[in-house]
């Protein structure tokens, strides 16, 4: 029987085994390096204006400043399904990262309990009988009965496996990995989320502004039928011309009509991003809408890498596959348990925790790997080039993210250059339309003449408020493409 240890000797032993447990095997990670180009290629010519105290605090479509959109985004966060969705995996990766701290500490187990055996016995005894003649024989007879025997225990047990080679902590470290990606997945998501709302709800706005747009073309279309039903009663112009300022006019409520549809469709599409049903949620409709364009936020290419939460995601991943080829290093080492437990044993409930009832055991346990068929290379091959993978999908992330501000950039430029033209002949197509209604008065011109420049005046406002709706979309885009108000500083620690 061996010694009893003393504390000492188990504290000693623990140390060693702590000290030991500061190898690390498998390569340390280094972010993967992503060249940026000095500027933007769009830039060019280009002035940007400062940026927006909106755009650094997060609530980026503040710069619109439209009340109505700022409470609508702000149910975003709070009610939409995709975004909860992604919260809970959030919450799942941190529950992992507990867990897997867990594994460098002992566990602890205690484990009671009792049991009742019995077994049959016979047992042979001598039996006196009396004759007949007064006299006394002795015969063998048996006898049965039950032995009954009561067991009671109760131990304290507890294992420990000490992280020699750091495979535990590797896998924290790809735990902790995977958590702050999930947390740049659902900042994304966000981003996304309320980038498309914006986009609905502008074109929502644009709706309402070609309906009151159409609401005064109907309201011109009338007077200009009511002066051609007069000519036409006063024999002066022919019934062709009233069936022409007649049809124009259906034709255009029918348009005014049609809109309805299309605004009531991206009024539904905004109410389920914001996480209602569709019959729960009313926009108040403004026919004087105007479109207010704001300025483009000035960023640095560099400033890129920091702000955008996918790109965040992307270099993450590359870090927690990169933690997984030492989980797999770690299987060429051997396995190391530790062991212990103490407790007492009786017969009888009421000696249990006697001293001389106790028992105790220690030891340890090594397992070491002799022969795989190359099992263990191979895993650690395969996480060697899952991380070269999840590098490339990160430096593509980047250059992607590079596209995309590179498109909205020369939408932008161009767009903005665009609309003075655009503006310029919706003043024009006005202003034929004034001169040849008067001169279709005085009977100088056919009314086809006017009827045309109508439709071209209406076609040509309508195309203006298109393009303004546009160059706001655009900037939607852009502030996405540039990851919103994020910065790598909301990324969380653990």
């Amino acid at each position: 029987m061996y010694p009893r240890p003393s504390r000492l000797t188990l504290t000693v032993t623990l140390l060693g085994a702590s000290a030991l447990a500061g190898c690390m095997v498998g390569p340390n990670y280094k972010r993967p390096p992503v060249e940026t180009p000095p500027q933007f290629k769009e830039v060019a010519g280009w002035q940007p204006a400062a940026p927006q105290d909106g755009v650094d605090r997060g609530a980026w479509w503040s710069i619109f400043n439209d009340e109505t959109l700022n409470g609508l985004e702000q149910k975003v966060a709070v009610s939409n399904q995709t975004v909860i969705g992604d919260l809970a995996a959030y919450n799942e990766a941190r529950a992992l990262v507990a867990q897997q701290r867990a594994a460098l500490f002992p566990t602890l187990d205690l484990t009671s309990g009792a049991t009742e055996a019995g077994q049959n016995i016979t047992t042979t005894v001598p039996t006196n009988t009396t004759t007949a003649g007064g006299g006394a024989t002795t015969s063998q007879g048996s006898r049965s009965g039950q032995v009954v025997t009561h067991t009671y225990q109760v131990a304290l047990g507890a294992s420990w496996a000490p992280d020699l080679w750091g495979r535990v902590r590797r896998e924290i470290e790809n735990a902790k990995a995977s958590a702050q990606a999930s947390a740049a997945d659902l900042a994304d998501a966000k981003l996304t989320l309320q980038s498309e709302l914006a986009a609905d709800y502008f074109q929502l706005r644009l709706d309402d502004a070609e309906i009151g747009l159409l609401e005064d073309t109907v309201t011109a279309y009338q007077r200009s039928l009511t002066i051609t039903q007069n000519k036409y009663n006063s024999g002066v112009a022919a019934r062709s011309d009233v069936l022409q300022a007649k049809s124009q006019l259906e034709t255009a409520e029918a348009s005014e009509v049609d809109l309805q549809t299309n605004r009531a469709q991206s009024e539904h599409a905004i109410a389920v991003l914001a996480g209602e049903a569709p019959s729960d949620l009313t926009v108040a409709p403004i026919k004087d809408w105007k479109a207010s364009v704001p300025t483009t936020p000035e960023v640095l290419p560099s400033q890129l890498l920091q702000r955008r939460p996918d790109i965040a995601a992307a270099e993450r991943n590359a870090k927690a596959e990169n933690a997984l080829i030492g989980v797999q290093v770690a299987g060429y080492y051997p396995d190391i348990t530790l062991s212990g437990s103490y407790g007492f044993t009786s017969a009888a409930l009421s000696t249990l925790f006697r001293a001389s009832n106790a028992a105790w055991s220690y030891g340890a346990n090594a397992t070491q790997l002799v022969f795989d068929a190359g099992a263990t290379s191979a895993r650690v091959r395969q996480a060697k080039y899952a991380y070269l993978q999840s590098v490339a999908e990160y430096r593509q992330t980047v250059l992607t993210a590079f596209q995309q501000v590179e498109d909205e950039l020369a939408a932008d430029r161009v767009l903005q250059k665009e609309q003075p033209y655009k503006q310029a002949a919706s003043d024009d197509a006005d202003q034929a339309v004034t001169i040849l209604l008067n001169e279709y008065k005085a009977g100088t011109v056919d009314y086809t003449s006017v009827v045309t420049a109508q439709a071209t005046a209406l076609t040509a406002r309508q195309t203006l408020l298109t393009l303004q709706v546009q160059r706001i979309s655009t900037q939607i885009s852009l502030i996405e493409a540039l990851g919103g108000g994020w910065t790598l500083k909301d990324l969380p620690k653990d």
